[in-house]
C-alpha cells in the first residue's frame, strides 16, 4: 500500500510540500549569500568520509553509484550510520554543470519540519501544557468556516485525521502553482482553498494527508506558547541537537545550495529558487544538510527529545486501522496497518520511522530503524533523463535498507 509514499499528489503536487514538502512556495530567485563559497577555502561542517575500500559502507557505495546512473540523476548525497558509527557520508555527481555535489550543500527538507511541530506539540503535551483533545478553534477561530471543524482537535491536525481538504490536490491551486512558481503564498493564501470546501469526513474517523492540517498545527503552536514557530523549532530541536546546518525560511534563498532542476512542467529547468511558501507553516520550513537530516533521522526516530511513552504516542497515535478508501474521494483515503501508517508527524514502515519530503526537483529521507539503531538520510536531485516528481532518494533508501537490514523492508 505504499503509505511509504505519502498520497499521491497530482503532478504540481510533486512541487510538493515535501511533503511534504515538506517545504517550498515560489519566489524570484535570489543568490546564495556571500559566505556560501564554492570554494576550497569554504569550511565543510559537513565532511565526506574516506572511500571505503571494504565492509558495508563499501556496499552502499555501490548501491548509491549504481541507483545514481540507473536513475538519471544528477546528484546523489548520503550520510549512513549504525549508532556512533557512521558507514558513509558522500556526495556524488555535480550540483550543476561543473560543479562537483558536496556533503555540506543545502536542500529542502519540508516534511521534516512536520516531525519537528509534531514533536513539540507532544513536548507541550507531556509537560501538562496542552489538552491534545482540545478543539482547535481555541486558538484559531477561523477554522469555524468550514462546516464541523468545530470538532476538529490538535491530536486530529497531528494524525492526519481532521478530514480537511488538501490543498495540494486542489486542481486550482495546483493550476497557480504551475503556472506561478515563484509567487509567494500566505498561510491565509493555501487555507483558503480547504476552507471553500466541505470535510471529506467527520474528523477522527478517517485518515488523509492534509498539508492544511500542518499550516494550522503551526499556527496553533504559536498561539499556544506566544512564541514564532521558527524559534520554537529551534530552542527545541535544533540547539538540542546541535544542528546547526539547518536553515528556516519561507522564501526562496538557500545557503550553498546543491542546485534542483525539475521537469514537472514539460521543459527540464532550474527550480533551486522557486518559492516554497505554500509547502507548510512558515516557520517550519527547511533547508539542511545531509548530517542534520542524518542527524534528525536518529533523533525523531530513537524519540530522543520524547519521554519512552510519549515516543510510543507518537509511533501510533491512534491511526491503526483508519483510513478507508471507499468513504474518501478515490486516492484521498489510504488504509493505515501496523506494518504502514502515519504516526504522529511521521511515517512507520515496517518499523522504520521515516519522513520523505519532495519538492520541485528536491527529493530526500530521513529513516531510522530503532531494532539496529541504523539511520538512512539520502538527498536526490534529477537530471534530463530521471521520471519527474518520483522520489529517488527513497528508492535509494530501500536499496540500502535492503542491503544493510533485508529482514526490514522500507516499502
Amino acid at each position: 500500500m505504499a503509505l511509504s509514499r505519502i498520497p499521491r499528489k497530482s503532478r504540481t503536487a510533486a512541487l510538493l510540500a515535501v511533503a511534504a514538502l515538506a517545504a517550498a512556495a515560489l519566489v524570484p530567485a535570489a543568490p546564495a549569500p556571500a559566505a556560501a563559497s564554492t570554494g576550497p577555502e569554504r569550511e565543510h561542517a559537513c565532511a565526506s568520509s574516506p572511500e571505503p575500500a571494504r565492509g558495508p559502507g563499501l556496499g552502499v557505495l555501490g548501491i548509491a553509484k549504481a541507483d545514481k546512473q540507473r536513475f538519471g540523476l544528477n546528484s546523489v548525497i548520503l550520510k549512513v550510520a549504525q549508532g556512533r558509527r557512521n558507514l558513509l557520508t558522500t556526495a556524488l555527481g555535480e550540483s550543476m554543470t561543473g560543479v562537483p555535489a558536496d556533503t555540506d550543500m543545502h536542500f529542502r527538507t519540508g516534511s521534516v519540519g512536520i516531525a519537528y511541530m509534531a514533536t513539540i506539540l507532544l513536548q507541550l503535551a507531556e509537560r501538562g501544557a496542552v489538552d491534545l483533545d482540545a478543539p482547535v478553534y481555541r486558538w484559531l477561530p477561523k477554522v469555524l468556516q468550514v462546516k464541523g471543524a468545530d470538532k476538529i482537535t490538535l491530536r486530529q491536525l497531528g494524525a492526519s485525521t481532521s478530514g480537511l481538504h488538501d490543498y495540494v490536490v486542489d486542481p486550482d491551486f495546483a493550476t497557480e502553482v504551475e503556472a506561478q512558481p515563484f509567487r509567494y503564498w500566505t498561510e491565509d493564501d493555501v487555507l483558503a482553498f480547504p476552507f471553500h470546501h466541505d470535510l471529506w469526513y467527520a474528523p477522527g474517523t478517517n485518515w488523509s494527508y492534509s498539508h492544511a492540517n500542518f499550516v494550522l498545527e503551526g499556527e496553533a503552536l504559536e498561539k499556544i506558547t506566544g512564541v514564532p514557530l521558527e524559534d520554537l523549532l529551534k530552542q527545541r530541536v535544533l540547539q538540542p541537537l546541535g544542528m546547526d546546518g539547518t536553515s528556516i525560511d519561507a522564501k526562496p534563498p538557500i545557503p550553498y545550495p546543491v542546485h534542483a532542476f525539475t521537469s514537472e512542467r514539460g521543459t527540464y529547468e532550474e527550480s533551486t529558487y522557486w518559492n516554497p511558501s505554500w509547502t507548510t507553516a512558515h516557520g517550519a520550513i527547511l533547508t539542511q544538510n545531509i548530517c542534520d537530516l542524518a542527524t534528525s533521522a536518529q533523533a525523531i526516530g530513537s524519540g530522543r527529545l520524547l519521554s519512552p511513552a510519549w515516543r510510543q504516542f507518537q509511533l501510533n497515535p491512534g491511526t491503526v486501522g483508519l483510513g478507508d478508501p471507499s468513504k474518501c474521494p478515490p486516492g484521498i483515503c489510504r488504509l493505515n496497518t501496523e506494518a504502514a501508517h502515519y504516526g504522529f508527524g511521521v511515517q512507520v514502515i515496517n518499523t522504520w520511522v521515516v519522513q520523505n519530503p519532495s519538492f520541485s526537483g528536491y527529493f530526500a529521507i530521513q529513516a531510522y530503524l530503532p531494532a539496529r539503531d541504523l539511520s538512512i538520510a539520502v538527498v536526490t536531485t534529477d537530471g534530463p533523463s530521471a521520471t519527474p516528481n518520483t522520489n529517488y532518494a527513497q528508492t535509494i533508501a530501500g536499496d540500502i535498507a535492503a542491503y544493510l537490514a533485508p529482514d526490514h523492508p522500507l516499502s
